[in-house]
């Protein structure tokens, strides 16, 4: 195999893991406990969050479905910064909260004389801007005169803390919207605000750009629910002739129909209560991760002729085993961390650290499943089994139709996250995640058509032929020592390679058989 097939395989089962940008979103119900503000360039800055939300319309008499609410927004400041002033002074400092919708970004600060962009007024900008100096820059909105929204809070005398006025802002037209709360005023250093805040849209609490999921795990899990029930009713009309490879396609079916009938639910709790509890997601991606396991290790040992030509995985079982187990931690620590919570709370390094062994283990599987798939054909071949070779193909040209599809939306991924850096493309962000399960969703629909089960069935299972020791999987997967080239092997005898993989424990297990 030469590098750049092997390098376009990898790239292929890193996609096939699910994608890296993953389903994590903000809750509709942003609650802030003391967080501190951070300075950027001359302000004090705190982001509040950043949802899509779809408009309820202009009328003003209609109820108001799409909005965005305060509720015990409560800024604090240092007690340094109050002894500053005394108890009888009036406004002693000045927190603005700036609602504005990503397409009026550039409304928000100025830069004088072609100099570095601040976001408070200054005595250059006040004379070039007619802003106000002390407050943030803003520039009305060509669409709507009242946006960027702007909401002023004074603090009083040497008080600690000042309350933002609970209000509603009602959202009239459909957009990606922002929230920050700044401060212009360099003596509030150290200031930290608590409360939150509401994101409505007109469906409900879960944001715009997650509101389509929850009707395609609908879709999805009727899918899957029309699957089980024509591929059940096969396995109870022949379950005299059931392979061992059946079983585990039948527990395959039924994680994907209670995976996605677990995200509806989810979603439909998000939707309805505006909040993701830690417990429920934590469930959710845990079903996830088995899923995702078992399906890879289903395909690693159908690639491997598990039940076709030979009865057991034999010494490769404890290594299969430990890949999967491997495999399962790290798709679950990366699941779990692009779901529970906010996504926002990962930095990009630690993102980074969890998402590069999924993607490894994911492009070493791929490797592996498509040299023993190799490996099977050539025996089949060999033995003229004819009618188990035209299932490996068709079952070859599946996965090969599947990594061409991955690689391609790889590339329309990176593709649509490079060309919308915030995210105004929000509407049809969806499509990036629902395309992994339908990838897999295919998959398994073709597997279970070649491998249905029949009255024919035993026709595809392993026939008692002479046992062969020639099984090179990790041969060509991992060279001890430096060796590079082709491996020999003679059918009447073994020969002793050093090697991660080492077959002699299938070898003895062929014996014992």
């Amino acid at each position: 195999m030469d590098l750049r097939r092997l390098a376009v395989l990898a790239a292929a089962l890193a996609a096939l893991a699910g994608g890296w940008w993953g389903r994590g979103a903000e809750a509709s119900i942003h609650t802030y406990d003391r967080e501190p503000f951070r300075e950027v360039g001359n302000a004090f800055l705190l982001s509040g969050g950043s949802e899509g939300i779809v408009a309820d319309g202009a009328d003003p008499a209609a109820p108001t479905s799409s909005f965005i609410k305060f509720v015990n927004v409560t800024f604090w400041r240092t007690l340094e910064a109050a002894e500053l002033h005394s108890k009888m002074a009036h406004s002693t400092g000045l927190v603005q909260a700036i609602l504005f919708e990503a397409a009026d970004r550039d409304n928000i600060g100025g830069s004088a004389y072609g100099g570095q962009r601040s976001i408070c007024c200054t005595p250059d900008l006040a004379k070039l801007e007619g802003c106000k100096q002390g407050e943030v820059i803003r520039r009305p909105s060509s669409d709507d005169p009242d946006w960027p929204y702007v909401l002023d809070t004074h603090f009083s005398g040497s008080h600690l803390s000042v309350r933002l006025d609970d209000e509603v802002v009602r959202v009239t037209k459909t957009g990606m919207y922002n929230l920050f709360f700044i401060s212009c005023d360099p003596k509030l250093r150290g200031l930290s605000m608590s409360g939150k805040t509401i994101w409505r849209n007109p469906g409900g609490y879960l944001p715009g750009r997650m509101a389509p999921l929850m009707k395609f795990y609908v879709l999805m899990s009727l899918a899957y629910l029309l699957v089980m029930i024509v591929w059940f009713s096969q396995y109870i009309r022949f379950w005299r002739d059931i392979l061992p490879i059946q079983n585990w396609i039948t527990l395959v079916i039924a994680l994907g129909l209670f995976e996605m009938t677990l995200w509806y639910f989810e979603y439909l709790n998000f939707n309805s209560s505006g909040v993701r509890p830690v417990g429920i997601t934590t469930w959710v991606v845990t079903v996830g991760a088995i899923r995702k396991t078992i399906s890879r290790l289903l395909i690693l040992s159908i690639s491997m002729g598990y039940g076709v030509v030979r009865p057991t995985l034999g010494g490769l079982t404890s290594k299969v085993l430990l890949l999967g187990l491997t495999y399962f931690l790290a798709s679950e620590m990366l699941d779990i961390a692009e779901n529970v919570g906010t996504i926002n709370d990962i930095s990009g390094k630690a993102r980074l650290f969890l998402v590069l062994p999924d993607a490894f283990l994911d492009a070493f599987l791929i490797l592996w499943i498509f040299t023993s798939l190799s490996r099977t054909l050539e025996k089949l071949q060999a033995r003229r089994s004819s009618v188990k070779l035209d299932i490996y193909r068709k079952f070859t040209n599946a996965l090969a139709i599947s990594v061409i599809a991955s690689v391609a939306w790889i590339g329309y991924e990176v593709y649509f996250k490079a060309t919308d850096p915030f995210s105004e493309r929000w509407q049809s962000a969806w499509i990036i995640t629902a395309f992994w399960d339908v990838l897999a969703f295919v998959l398994l629909v073709v597997i279970c058509y070649l491998w249905a089960p029949s009255q024919s069935s035993q026709r595809y299972a392993y026939s008692g032929e002479a046992a062969d020791d020639d099984d090179e999987e990790a041969q060509s997967l991992t060279k001890g020592d430096g060796e590079v080239g082709m491996v020999k092997m003679d059918k009447d005898r073994n020969v002793g390679v050093s090697n991660a993989f080492s077959l002699e424990d299938e070898a003895e297990e062929d014996k014992r058989e």
